[in-house]
């Protein structure tokens, strides 16, 4: 299990949001934490650590007044770090190598391939012959509903028919490099993990795939372990102490290796 960092950016600051709270209405987000630092600062102290495949994600769709205060933090981040985040939130086939040239290592996609609720092949493979299947993690972030997970996109916002299940993560694996997951429900609340999610992920293990969503404590990453097989990579957002949680930044390095 490697310990993933992340870089969240929200209206032009680095935060950590609850994730089921956000609103493109006005901007909105319920915050955990708003950092004084710059995303340019927490890329140079993950490459101090050689910690690989963290991501940053914008928050703010592309119509917000904030997005190009939110998109210029990430390039810093990326050019304090080539090669060695990940990028996502508003990514496309024709803006992805923007992000690539600047020093992205993959590109996150979500709402890019899912219209109306459903899955756009059409544009999944767009992407895939735009930036190579070596360059794109796919996000499918869920949330449950009836008792079964599904995909939201559009920042957690909306709904898709895509109930995300093994069989799903074999249809979308040979498409991309990576999964990216977010238990949207217990995102930003450190209250606990998805361990039902957590076990389902781990039956497939065929791409590295990095979890989030929940963990508070130490006890939650070693039931992430368990449930995860030890095969899930790990975020930790509003829990860590680099984002004004409990647990020390440098004992979840050394907890993961």
């Amino acid at each position: 299990m490697k310990f993933r960092p992340c870089i969240d950016i929200h209206n032009g600051k680095v935060k950590q949001i609850v994730g089921g709270s956000l609103r493109d209405a006005g901007d909105q987000a319920e915050e955990n934490f708003v950092s004084s630092q710059d995303a340019a600062f927490f890329a140079e102290l993950y490459k101090k650590a050689g910690l690989k495949g963290g991501h940053i994600i914008l928050l703010n769709p592309e119509s917000s007044e904030y997005y190009p205060a939110t998109k210029a933090q990430a390039m810093k981040a990326l050019s304090a770090y080539p090669g060695g985040l990940q990028v996502g939130g508003g990514i496309r086939a024709d803006n992805a190598w923007n992000y690539l040239d600047a020093g992205a290592s993959h590109v996150i996609v979500t709402s890019y391939v899912f219209k109306d609720g459903k899955i756009s092949y059409e544009n999944l493979e767009k992407i895939k012959k735009a930036v190579g299947k070596e360059h794109l993690v796919l996000d499918l972030s869920c949330r449950k509903r009836e008792g079964k997970y599904y995909v939201v996109t559009d920042r957690w916002q909306k709904f898709t028919d895509l109930e995300l299940s093994l069989e799903t993560l074999k249809q979308l694996g040979s498409h991309c490099d990576e999964f990216l997951i977010h238990a949207v429900d217990v995102e930003g609340k450190a209250r606990g993990i998805e361990t039902e999610l957590a076990g389902l992920l781990a039956e497939y293990g065929e791409i590295p795939m990095t979890y989030a969503g929940g963990v508070g404590s130490f006890d939650d990453l070693e039931k992430l372990r368990t449930y995860g097989k030890n095969y899930l990579d790990v975020t930790i957002g509003s829990a860590l102490d680099l984002f004004g949680g409990t647990m020390e930044y440098e004992k979840v390095l050394e907890y993961c290796k």
